[in-house]
């Protein structure tokens, strides 16, 4: 019992760390509801096992901070649906024909998702259809989530959602080729042609989540 107590906490360190990109022991204690000192020998645990990375940081009063990441091979922990032989694929493909022809042969597998996507969410509201969308990215490897974001004096908060992704499926293919990832802004925008969608963050440009704002129009 006590080991499975143990990897229930060391992989809600995990989660969390995926979630916030970085914290302090104190700050997974307080989180998680447990004791600095059990975090801090989860925290130990998962360091040696090379799934999380930590820096100090001088406070302002006091002894340095351990600050604590996740490491690659922590991220590398999270469910993916990507792997080696589909990059292989495609650097083939690009050194086969033609770039234009490469980037025709990308949208249109991106077009064919698109059309999977808008049979599986059908009609009903924005909220209904996005959490649709996200039980269906987290079938093939994301963790999503999705949140409402009013307005300042909104009554409403229908309208306007945040989704956020802390993970990428297909990241992969995505270090190779960033246009495949760049393709997802079009893939919301195509989904939800009633709203203005606007990405926010881009894990590709460094950032700990990919985010999207969609926003209802009129």
């Amino acid at each position: 019992m006590a080991a499975t107590q143990n990897s229930t906490t060391k992989d809600e360190i995990l989660q969390y760390l995926l979630r916030e990109g970085e914290a302090t022991a104190q700050q997974l204690a307080e989180a998680l509801c447990v004791t600095p000192q059990a975090v801090r020998r989860h925290l130990k645990d998962l360091t040696e096992e090379k799934l999380i990375l930590h820096e100090a940081v001088q406070a302002k009063m006091g002894r340095p901070q351990h600050i604590y990441q996740l490491s690659r091979e922590g991220r590398a922990r999270f469910p993916a649906n990507y792997d080696q032989f589909a990059v292989s694929l495609l650097h083939t493909l690009s050194e086969t024909v033609p770039p234009d022809q490469f980037r025709a042969i990308i949208k249109s597998q991106w077009q064919k998702k698109i059309s999977e996507y808008r049979e599986q969410l059908g009609d009903g509201s924005l909220r209904s259809r996005l959490q649709k969308l996200i039980a269906l990215r987290y079938s093939e490897g994301f963790m999503s989530e999705v949140n409402s974001v009013p307005l300042e004096g909104e009554a409403d908060h229908q309208n306007r959602f945040v989704v956020t992704e802390y993970n990428c499926a297909i990241a992969q293919v995505a270090e190779s080729f960033p246009t495949v990832c760049g393709q997802e802004l079009e893939l919301f925008t195509s989904l939800f042609p009633d709203c203005k969608v606007e990405r926010t963050h881009w894990m590709i440009k460094g950032e700990n989540y990919c985010g999207y704002l969609i926003q209802a129009k009129g």
